[in-house]
């Protein structure tokens, strides 16, 4: 089922549920998935790796909401940031653990041969197409670090 359907399924549960936080958060997915296909023209539907990107963005910028908001003592608007954001992760596949991430991240930096942090880029490239959708880039991008450093 594609990510556009899985969207309307929920939302009509939120919106039987009266869950105005959910409805809110699968709203702006259903939005995003919406503005990304007129992006694209004529192409009907967002390749898979496409609707990945697109939720891990939301859940990104729902994420890096909330830490504004906590910085700033504003924990009643954080809040219904994070449960969107847990709400939204629904829709991605399971997240790896640090410790699977640091063993992929191994093995790429076995098979580049990189030693020192200017290697970091082509480590991080060949890390990000391999755990797409598994794994956020600031987790990837402080274990390439740990491990190059």
């Amino acid at each position: 089922m594609s990510l556009q359907k899985q969207v309307m399924e929920a939302m009509k549960v939120a919106m039987k549920e009266k869950d105005a936080n959910a409805l809110e958060a699968l709203r702006s997915v259903k939005s995003a998935i919406l503005v990304a296909q007129t992006e694209s023209g004529a192409k009907k539907d967002l390749t898979e790796e496409e609707e990945i990107k697109l939720v891990q963005k939301q859940v990104k910028q729902r994420k890096d909401s909330a830490a504004i908001y906590q910085e700033q003592g504003r924990e009643d608007l954080a809040e219904p940031e994070l449960k969107q954001a847990a709400i939204i992760e629904q829709f991605l596949p399971e997240q790896l653990s640090e410790e699977e991430i640091a063993k992929v991240v191994d093995s790429i930096i076995e098979k580049t041969g990189a030693n020192s942090m200017k290697d970091m880029g082509k480590v991080m490239g060949m890390a990000n197409k391999e755990l797409a959708g598994q794994a956020d880039g600031k987790t990837i991008s402080s274990i390439v670090k740990q491990r190059l450093a």
